[in-house]
């Protein structure tokens, strides 16, 4: 093994453990494979920028464009709506219909974009003939990875198997070379799934459990039905003139305001500077329990003389000021996210930033370099700020100092907790009183002992004195909701979702959706889309509580709520894709002559051998944009970008794996391991580590990844590598085992309330038919040739 060899096998078993533990996005991790392979000099520079311009890549990208042309102008929409109309209402029929359809469609359209598309329609026969969607997504997601492998347009490995039997000298695959061997497949796994392969699916009871997404079943199967009342402001509410915002009602329990009613008047989802008035009913979602356990914070009694507690605390504390390093890797965190008190044993106090302090609503206040904080904490907390690589300088300060400069006082209250108060026996965490009122217990005092810093599973006892770092002023916002009254009967005009002011839509991430792995807090769907999200639907189990800290992935189902015009806008949306009828957007079906005609023109430019793939998929796409088809703007929007940097980051290591010889090594190792076997069984060892490899790998970059073990395993038992390119090919793009081998996987899974066990309860299957169809059509369609 040279240096070389050993420099490529570590590049590539580092790019593996990325891809593995996904620490690091994908496409990212090909970006650094790149960039190794130029630093090492393993590369040179022409070859580390190769994959961008290599024809695989171009033909990727351009043939996304022409997807999203065929499904602008209706073609896929109305072949698909089509023929389901034929499919009847038996779950084996619909599954048959199903997936030649997807699979049909997969023949000139990217798969990804054929699962986005067939989705709502397969929702939409859900809901008609009462077939729970946990039955029919997955076969929906296979059919269209089935009929990917079929034609060289179907999915990318193909394209890069054929560009990298190009870059080695033999003639590439044709369009239809994938046909014979695909078709077989298709037809088998059709018949598997739809016999006896249906049996591995979830079974679901069909009165409550199928997605009839009607309003009603809808909210009912997410649990929002019973999360919804009514409060009142009463006419001498003290609430009166404060803003929904200013209420904290959104604030306390992770409520919503969802409708408010005033002199007969209805506003749905009213904005949160609306202003309070006596008389006001408010329809709200949340949890009715959790808010009357905030109410009774209203308890706490304001003691402002409690010169003991203060001397007290500045006996047992220390008072720092820091200065946060500009490299400190807490920059851009907030205070809550960093947490102090667990960290370092002190509490902020205030915050100052280019000459302007903050000291109200500290949580959610970021960090700066060269910020200054005003800390209280004991005297570990010192060592330990002192000893940390987070701040350039740790100062103690006088108490002198901090009434003059800082007004504690101001910003402190000491409330003392009455004896029978309901308060009495409860945590500081069951409180929410942080997360509403920005409120922080800095010690308890109880029968003459002084508890510093308490942690938020302490209990709290009646008589308690409570130092609170907070505005005292606060505590009238809390007395205000104690006012408040819960109306057990909802009236009329609050009915909004019954007469459709609200609607409730469930919704899932598009597969190049920018918001997956963002929390909801960030999106902000009020500000964002005027919307509310209600619920999330995740691996089988809705989750309702603390949505905000919730970040959305790839295969959550998720309900927003809003008026239908808001969730309308939403057919347009690159990042959302809507499971729930709304009012959908037209189709251009003007056009869809002239998507067909330019499709046509691809294909048979390329089967006549005017031109290359590359550039007649380009030329397509270039017309369809030109032709009114779709703009740029959706033909930007219509590439997966990530999966262009993938392709072409992770090319050049396989020109390096060839190039430095390390293909050859590996070959060696491995015809060191199956001996004397014949080239069949050799072929079907490829094809078994390849499938296994699409469990946990992106299946474009394992295709990079095996190509060149492949060609130069061929070489050495001295036939040519066609055969075993194509089987490589199809256990590449018969990606069913994981929801993580392929996006079409991951869009159905919370739709479906697919857990990862039932992809491999039926994926494993289906992947061992597949392979045996593959294994005796080869050497029919794809007999060994010597070299």
């Amino acid at each position: 093994m040279t240096f070389d060899i050993a420099l490529i096998l570590l590049i590539l078993a580092a790019a593996l453990v990325l891809f593995v533990t996904e620490v690091i996005r994908m496409d990212l991790v090909a970006l650094l494979v790149l960039a190794a392979l130029a630093l090492t000099g393993l590369s040179s520079p022409t070859q580390v920028l190769s994959g961008f311009s290599n024809p695989a890549v171009i033909t990727v990208w351009a043939m996304f464009i022409l997807s999203e042309g065929l499904t602008r102008t209706g073609i896929a929409n109305l072949l698909g709506r089509q023929v389901m109309n034929i499919a009847g209402h038996k779950e084996a029929s619909l599954i048959i219909v199903i997936m030649l359809v997807c699979g049909g469609l997969s023949f000139f359209m990217n798969n990804i974009g054929v699962a986005a598309l067939m989705l709502p329609v397969v929702i939409d026969i859900c809901r008609r003939t009462g077939v729970s969607p946990s039955r029919l997504l997955m076969p929906m997601a296979f059919g269209t990875l089935l009929g990917g492998l079929t034609t060289l347009f179907g999915t990318p490995p193909n394209l890069l198997i054929s560009a990298a039997l190009a870059d080695h000298g033999y003639t590439p695959f044709g369009l239809f070379d994938y046909t014979p061997v695909g078709i077989g497949a298709l037809a088998a796994g059709t018949l598997f799934i739809a016999l006896l392969g249906r049996n591995f699916l979830p079974q679901a009871n069909r009165t409550t459990e199928t997605l009839q997404h009607s309003q009603r079943n809808l909210r009912t199967r997410y649990g929002l039905q019973e999360r919804s009342f009514s409060l009142r402001v009463p006419n001498d509410s003290i609430l009166i003139g404060n803003s929904i915002a200013d209420s904290r009602i959104s604030s306390v329990a992770g409520m919503v305001v969802m409708a408010l009613e005033r002199n007969g008047q209805v506003d749905t989802l009213p904005p949160r500077t609306s202003i309070l008035k006596g008389g006001d009913e408010l329809l709200v979602y949340g949890r009715r329990d959790r808010f009357d356990d905030m109410r009774s914070w209203s308890d706490l009694i304001v003691e402002r003389g409690a010169p003991k507690l203060h001397e007290l605390i500045a006996q047992r504390t220390r008072l720092i000021e820091v200065i946060i390093a500009d490299s400190a890797s807490l920059t851009m965190s907030t205070v809550g996210d960093v947490g102090f008190r667990r960290h370092f044993g002190a509490d902020v106090l205030t915050i100052t930033h280019n000459k302007t302090m903050r000291r109200d609503n500290l949580s959610r206040a970021p960090l700066r370099g060269n910020d200054r904080l005003l800390l209280r904490g004991s005297e570990e907390s010192v060592t330990k700020l002192e000893s940390s690589p987070e701040f350039s300088r740790v100062l103690a300060i006088s108490e002198e100092d901090l009434d003059g400069d800082y007004r504690w006082q101001d910003y402190t209250f000491v409330a003392r907790v009455p004896r029978e108060s309901d308060l009495g026996g409860k945590s500081l965490a069951d409180s929410r009183l942080a997360e509403a009122f920005d409120f922080h217990v800095m010690a308890i005092f109880r029968d003459g002992h002084l508890q510093l810093m308490p942690e938020l599973d302490d209990i709290i006892h009646g008589g308690d004195q409570l130092l609170i770092q907070g505005r005292p002023e606060d505590l009238d916002v809390l007395r205000g909701l104690q006012e408040l009254e819960t109306d057990t009967v909802t009236s009329p005009n609050l009915n909004v979702f019954e007469d459709d002011r609200l609607v409730a839509v469930e919704s899932i991430l598009t597969p190049r959706s920018v918001l997956a792995g963002v929390l909801v807090n960030d999106i902000d769907f009020r500000k964002k889309y005027g919307l509310e999200l209600g619920a999330i639907r995740r691996a089988g189990k809705v989750i309702l509580e603390n949505l905000e800290q919730q970040k959305l992935q790839p295969g959550d189902a998720f309900v927003l709520i809003g008026p239908r015009q808001r969730l309308a806008m939403l057919n347009d949306d690159a990042n959302l894709l809507l499971l729930t009828p709304v009012v959908f957007t037209a189709i251009n079906t003007r056009r869809a002559p002239v998507a067909v005609a330019i499709l046509v023109g691809v294909v048979v430019s390329v089967l006549a051998g005017w031109m290359p793939i590359s550039i007649a998929a380009v030329a397509g796409a270039s017309m369809m944009v030109l032709s009114g088809c779709l703009n740029m703007d959706q033909a930007y929007q219509a590439i997966d970008w990530r999966a262009v940097f993938l392709i072409a980051g992770m090319l050049p290591l396989g020109i390096a794996m060839q190039d430095s010889g390390t293909a050859e090594y590996l070959t060696g190792m491995a015809m060191r391991t199956v001996g004397s076997s014949s080239p069949w069984v050799v072929i079907a060892g490829l094809y078994a580590v390849t499938a296994l490899g699409t469990m946990i790998i992106p299946t474009a970059a394992l295709v990079v990844l095996m190509s060149p073990v492949v060609m130069s395993v061929s070489l050495e038992m001295g036939f040519a590598p066609h055969t075993a390119m194509m089987a490589v090919a199809m256990a590449a793009s018969a990606s069913f085992t994981s929801p993580i081998s392929h996006p079409a996987n991951i869009l159905i899974m919370g739709p479906g309330g697919y857990r990862f066990s039932d992809y491999i309860k039926l994926g494993g299957p289906l992947t061992l038919i597949v392979f045996v169809v593959v294994m005796i059509l080869l050497p029919v369609f794809w007999p060994l040739q010597p070299v």
